[in-house]
């Protein structure tokens, strides 16, 4: 069963209409009546203390969930029982969908900030997709982003030395905050260090090294979680010919 700790009071009524995460989301691109059947299959959204699972490996699929606001990791353990991070999640993109194939959750989804999602009942959004075509293509959408995510971090992990695979994790998060309407230059780090080792898969003290030659360079500046990009084209060199792992 899926595991949350509501904040304080919050019995929230969705409304896709007036989210601000409306065009990376599931919504984008349908007309207003498709909208209005959409709407109704979400259930009452809640929010997700920091450091809270939304779900756990093993939990059955029922539901999907749209990120409206906050971030999430999403992380799997090693048979010593080490956690493997598999990705970091933004507003606007969905949770859950590891679950399809198997009809169970296959990794564990945890808050990173106080944060807030839409919960969408799986089964009748795939029949709600098979009569409206917009709804169809941006799940697709949304499944074959997490292909060539995979795809992107298989690349990294095969490809880049320890200095560019951290640099185009942190390119990366620029472009997908900016996207968002944030900084690209200047952003908070909700994920710990040893998180970013996890998912880009080096040891803690290598990332620590990897931020110190960055710094070194004056690419960028990271006091604690806190990041400045200081040359965004050179950090963006560090990494040419790997360009794809940037842009997901």
């Amino acid at each position: 069963m899926t595991e949350v700790r509501l904040l304080q009071g919050q019995h929230l009524k969705a409304a896709c209409s007036n989210c601000s995460a409306l065009e990376f989301c599931l919504p984008f691109g349908l007309n207003t009546q498709e909208l209005e059947r959409l709407d109704k299959l979400i259930l009452q959204r809640f929010k997700v203390r920091k450091g809270a699972p939304l779900y756990r490996a093993g939990d059955p699929l029922r539901l999907l969930y749209a990120i409206r606001i906050g971030s999430f990791k999403t992380s799997v353990l090693s048979l010593d029982g080490r956690e493997q991070v598999t990705g970091f999640q933004l507003p606007g993109e969905m949770l859950g969908l590891d679950a399809i194939s198997a009809d169970e959750h296959t990794c564990n989804a945890f808050a990173l900030e106080d944060s807030e999602v839409c919960p969408i009942h799986f089964s009748q959004l795939e029949k709600l997709a098979r009569e409206l075509p917009a709804l169809q293509h941006n799940l697709n959408r949304f499944l074959s982003r997490e292909i060539v995510r995979d795809h992107d971090l298989l690349m990294m992990l095969g490809n880049m030395n320890s200095d560019e695979r951290l640099a185009a994790f942190l390119l990366n998060l620029s472009q997908r905050l900016s996207m968002r309407g944030y900084s690209s230059s200047e952003f908070i780090l909700k994920m710990r260090r040893d998180e970013i080792g996890s998912y880009l898969g080096l040891r803690l003290e290598t990332i620590c090294r990897g931020i110190a030659h960055l710094r070194e360079q004056e690419l960028v500046e990271i006091a604690g979680r806190e990041v400045k990009v200081l040359n965004m084209h050179g950090l963006k060199q560090l990494v040419v010919g790997c360009h794809s792992a940037v842009l997901h």
